[in-house]
């Protein structure tokens, strides 16, 4: 661990050093006095069980300027003012918060500073009646030039004003300076406001963009040191909540708002758009520290480094997404979206010179906490999608067995400094005919079964500063498109400087990735339940165990027939249906081969 430890300081360091390189610069031309016009430089919102939320970020408010701004809507071809909100300092955001909001229609909006400065944008329609919902996803945006960034992104907007995806996701490190959040995440939102002013979009901050190079939050307890192993945040609470206010502010209410130690916020939650229902997490908030919790560096065999006083998500986000798992009410598939994998997909970095053989910054570790979050996730047959990692990768996750659980998708680092390589030693056992000698099933550097499906490894071989760093360093994003149809989910990862829509535009090697919506909970030896018949086409359907109450499955199938599958022998409760429509059939026998039918009558 202490190399690896090592190569996260060393990481944060460079950083450090470019973000001290960068500051005249970025202040410099933050300080410019703008225009009437660009007062307000973005906006981000979410739809969400008809609540309308959007956050207005501001350049700096000077002098007697006015500390509030108006939310307006277009009615008749003219704009009515439906909210005045007070401007928040530190970070010139304003937040409005619109309930009863009719997501049938589509509107457009403006946010009015001061009857002189103006932002204008579309609130799309709910698109629940697409069969295809289509995600677009980021990690790791940097806007140093080191870094490959620096932007305009024009190869990026570009595409997605052709594709018009139906949702944004920014999985974290949109900023890369340790002391300005918000100097950088107005650089951010210079760069893609143009298609967020437009889009619903989630973004979740990580590590970066807190002001640490590496994170474990452990339940929001005083780091005294930047590298943050002993767990914790180094930065001010104020620093940490203009973060949280900033990038998180606009997505739905969180599950349980109650404040962490020092009196930082949370924001876990669930979005629900298009028939998706998406689970937004925070990975790191409750993770613990590992200097805190492991009593020893560079372990043999990292099965010791499972100790019992380790956290992962932690009990209240656990919770959380129990809750999640039965709740279908306008949704069709699930998703689960954090800040990265559970699993440590790395064996080199920053060089290939340089083996690394596990990352305590992945949800690799700690195993029992992946291993439960995991086993709650996998119940409602969702996919995950994150980043953090640099490296593309798709991975089917195992718990007992390989297979079954998830398919998570990290997507690349839009621009890549930081190099990860997944290069084992021996080809993956178990590969699909003709895929490449690093895929296949695999024991990670913590033990924990993954199949690797796909990877985007860097052609460039170490992190020297090249003329292009976005070629060669497997810079890219992410496209995720949801079959509601068919059930099926399918990753795409895209090159940076592609244009998608040209004849000969490809994704990555190995990319795209199609699955099934049941491939997430995949039972190879279970057994079986008996086949329901049901009324109704597309019913939720969720199996209990019946003397523990335990969820086990939740589904809204397709169809009108399902014959559920579960792990162990014994008796079961299964629920067809919702609401006051709901069906209970008690104690129903799991056997090895299962020919019994039961009628459901909806």
């Amino acid at each position: 661990m202490k190399t690896i430890l090592k190569s996260f300081i060393l990481s944060s360091a460079i950083c450090l050093t470019i973000s001290v390189q960068a500051q005249k610069k970025v202040s410099k031309s933050t300080s410019k006095t703008p225009s009437p016009k660009d007062k307000i430089c973005f906006a981000l919102y979410t739809v969400h069980e008809n609540t309308l939320k959007l956050t207005a970020q501001f350049y700096p408010i000077k002098d007697y300027e006015p500390f509030s701004a108006e939310l307006q809507i277009k009615e008749n071809n003219e704009w009515k003012t439906v909210q005045e909100s007070r401007i928040n300092y530190p970070g010139y955001t304003a937040l409005f918060r619109i309930d009863d909001w009719d997501d049938t229609l589509k509107k457009e909006y403006r946010v009015a500073y001061n009857k002189k400065s103006f932002y204008t944008g579309t609130i799309q329609q709910n698109p629940v009646n697409k069969e295809e919902v289509i995600m677009a996803a980021f990690s790791c945006w940097s806007i140093y030039k080191r870094h490959g960034g620096q932007g305009p992104a024009d190869d990026i907007i570009n595409n997605l004003n052709k594709l018009k995806p139906d949702v944004l996701f920014f999985a974290g490190d949109q900023v890369y300076d340790h002391s300005q959040h918000y100097s950088y995440w107005l650089k951010f939102g210079e760069v893609f406001g143009d298609i967020i002013r437009n889009t619903p979009t989630i973004t979740i901050p990580d590590d970066h963009d807190i002001g640490q190079g590496n994170f474990w939050g452990d339940g929001g307890i005083k780091s005294e040191n930047r590298d943050g192993t002993k767990g914790g945040y180094y930065m001010p609470v104020s620093y940490i909540q203009e973060v949280e206010r900033a990038q998180t502010s606009h997505l739905p209410d969180p599950y349980d708002p109650t404040p962490i130690e020092q009196g930082i916020g949370v924001y876990y939650t669930d979005l629900k758009w298009g028939g998706i229902s998406f689970a937004i997490i925070e990975d790191r908030k409750f993770k613990s520290g590992p200097d805190r919790v492991l009593k020893k560096r560079g372990f043999t065999d990292t099965r010791e480094m499972n100790v019992p006083e380790a956290t992962l998500l932690g009990e209240r986000q656990l919770d959380f997404l129990e809750d999640w798992t039965t709740d279908w009410e306008n949704a069709e598939m699930k998703a689960v979206l954090s800040q990265t994998i559970f699993a440590s997909v790395s064996t080199h970095s920053p060089t290939l010179q340089k083996r690394q053989r596990y990352s305590v910054d992945s949800n690799g570790w700690p195993q029992s906490g992946r291993n439960k979050a995991l086993g709650i996730i996998r119940k409602s047959f969702s996919c995950m999608i994150a980043g953090d990692q640099h490296l593309g990768s798709v991975v089917h996750h195992g718990i007992e067995d390989w297979n079954n659980a998830g398919y998570s998708f990290a997507v690349p680092a839009s621009s890549n400094f930081w190099l990860r390589y997944w290069k084992p030693e021996k080809p993956g056992k178990n590969r699909k005919p003709g895929s490449a000698d690093y895929t296949g099933e695999y024991l990670d550097g913590f033990k924990n079964k993954i199949t690797v499906h796909a990877i985007a490894n860097p052609t460039h071989e170490d992190n020297t500063p090249t003329e292009n760093l976005l070629n060669g360093r497997a810079s890219g994003y992410g496209i995720i498109r949801f079959n509601k149809p068919k059930r099926e989910i399918t990753y795409e990862c895209w090159p940076r400087n592609t244009d998608m829509f040209a004849d000969e535009a490809k994704p990555y090697t190995d990319w795209p990735i199609t699955f099934k919506q049941t491939d997430n909970f995949k039972i190879k030896n279970g057994y079986e339940l008996p086949g329901l018949k049901i009324s109704k086409p597309n019913q939720v359907v969720t199996v209990k165990d019946f003397y523990t109450g335990e969820v086990i499955t939740s589904l809204r199938i397709k169809g009108v027939e399902y014959k559920p599958k579960v792990l162990q022998q014994g008796a079961y409760t299964i629920e067809v249906g919702e609401g006051e429509k709901l069906q209970r059939f008690y104690e129903v026998e799991a056997q090895k081969k299962n020919n019994k039918k039961i009628s459901v009558s909806i």
